[in-house]
């Protein structure tokens, strides 16, 4: 990434938390350590992996670093500008501009569940119930194992211990680093029981209850479809 497109997405990132401070909730992109702090305990065999609210890219471009395949990557981001530039960014991937709240509602590769899930989301300004459909719905995504990153500005973990509690979820921080505006922490949030799977992956969102993300993108158009195998 040119000094040129760090001050770009500088600029269009401030624009964005002064336009709605609540949703972006920081005034600058997340920085490369933190980046790598939030990727580091993910390898290529974890995939696919989703990333929710994923911004100018800082994450992903850090998932790709780790050798994640570009084509194993699920985005979910709201603001329709990112949203927009994340496609030409990484044009293999899939993003779907959508609210991460909705991930429930939405089976995203119901046939090969996610490995891993990096959130960029900004959950201390968002209210309980909120944060509890976001997480619950990305855990309802992942198979047995998989742990769900997130990062945090505050001095605890994001996801308040009543909805970990109720989830049957643990948390663990990772690490953080002074060397981010502004400085910030990450956790790793699993299973406290790992699930157990029948053949048939019936713990699993099956197809059945949800066409995913093909018919969400029919009743919102918000998929991106432009991916080589989309098109074929």
């Amino acid at each position: 990434m040119t000094t040129k497109t760090t001050c770009a997405d500088f600029v269009r990132f401030f624009r964005s938390w002064v336009s709605d401070p609540m949703r972006v909730a920081a005034i600058a992109p997340s920085g490369e350590r933190l980046a790598r702090l939030m990727t580091q305990e993910i390898e290529p065999l974890d995939g696919p992996i989703l990333e929710l609210g994923p911004g100018t890219g800082v994450f992903t471009r850090a998932l790709l670093a780790r050798g994640i395949p570009e084509n194993d990557l699920t985005l979910i981001e709201f603001g329709e500008e990112f949203a927009v530039r994340l496609r030409g960014r990484f044009p293999e991937a899939r993003v779907v501009q959508m609210d991460a709240a909705e991930l429930a509602q939405c089976c995203l590769f119901a046939d090969a569940p996610f490995g891993a899930v990096v959130s960029g989301l900004p959950l201390l300004s968002m209210s309980p119930d909120k944060i509890a459909a976001i997480v619950e719905g990305a855990f309802a995504t992942m198979r047995s194992g998989a742990a769900f990153y997130q990062f945090t500005y505050g001095p605890r973990c994001p996801v308040p211990r009543p909805i970990l509690d109720r989830l049957g979820l643990k948390a663990a921080r990772v690490g953080g680093t002074v060397r981010n505006i502004p400085p910030a922490g990450v956790y790793r949030i699993s299973r406290s029981k790992p699930l157990e799977t029948s053949i048939d992956r019936s713990k699993y969102p099956s197809r059945e209850k949800d066409a995913g993300i093909a018919a969400h993108a029919v009743e919102t158009g918000a998929v991106d479809l432009g991916r080589p195998e989309a098109g074929a």
